[in-house]
């Protein structure tokens, strides 16, 4: 990987942080359900990873199963999507993930739950 290319997807991450915590200063902790009123599908996420910081891997599973996921799609993010050497490894990863995400979110909305 390029450094420049490596840069500029840091550079991204960071703005994408400053203006997740402007909106959190703001009072809107997340757009989606701010703007559609239900949990989004990673509802419950932040929370989720401060429980795993605290060694309460049950708790962080509460707050979202899918937590375990986020490094992996981060270095999906930062490599290209090549973080395998087989193309349909990579391709298998991110399509598992997502539907567990959906799924997750899938259920919560039909069993009312709200993170």
């Amino acid at each position: 990987m390029k450094i420049k290319n490596l840069s500029e997807k840091l550079i991204t991450l960071g703005i994408v942080a400053v203006i997740v915590a402007v909106m959190y200063i703001l009072g809107v902790q997340c757009f989606f359900k701010w703007l559609f009123k239900i949990s989004c599908p990673g509802c419950g996420m932040t929370r989720a990873w401060v429980s795993l910081f605290k060694l309460d891997f049950a708790a962080a599973f509460r707050y979202h199963p899918m937590f375990w996921s986020v490094p992996i799609l981060g270095a999906l993010y930062l490599f290209d999507g090549r973080i395998f050497k087989h193309t349909w490894l990579n391709y298998a990863v991110t399509i598992g993930i997502l539907a567990g995400f959906f799924a997750c979110w899938i259920v919560r909305l039909a069993m009312g739950w709200q993170v």
